[in-house]
């Protein structure tokens, strides 16, 4: 299923915090994973899917895999906009295309890709998105990739 193409991009805001960065105040790498992270869960919540409800549900959002390119630094006290498309929507899983800009001058900072897994919260098999979820993406509900 194709994402929403077209739909109006969804950005998380974020400051970096002295916690954020290293000894000369440039933001730790790892730490665009968490702004990433940060800003998938807004996306769902945006679209009336709070994780700690899913979760009662027997469901849970996992990395499978990530993909991240550095192209600037963040210093202490920036803002940043921190992107949060949807690309694809498979049975199981999510394909989000993610960016990190300064929201000062708009300069991309960081940019990756993530496949987020459904998974059962009590056996973390894989398990089928909720209907209600995939709709929420979806520009054609009938539009999935080959083989789902």
């Amino acid at each position: 299923m194709r994402a929403q193409i077209g739909a109006q991009l969804f950005q998380h805001r974020c400051r970096v915090y002295y916690e954020d960065t290293d000894a000369g105040g440039i933001v730790y790498y790892v730490n665009y994973l968490k702004f990433m992270e940060r800003a998938r869960t807004e996306r769902l919540r945006s679209l009336g899917f709070a994780q700690s409800e899913l979760v009662g549900e027997n469901l849970l959002f996992v990395v499978h895999s990530a993909q991240a390119r550095y192209l600037a630094p963040a210093k202490l006290d920036d803002e940043l906009n921190i992107s949060a498309e949807v690309m694809e929507v498979n049975r199981a899983s999510l394909r989000f295309r993610q960016q990190v800009r300064r929201a000062a001058d708009d300069v991309l900072l960081c940019e990756g890709q993530f496949l987020i897994a459904c998974v059962r919260a009590d056996s973390l098999k894989p398990r089928a998105i909720p209907e209600a979820l995939r709709e929420a993406f979806a520009v054609d509900p009938g539009l999935y990739p080959a083989g789902d």
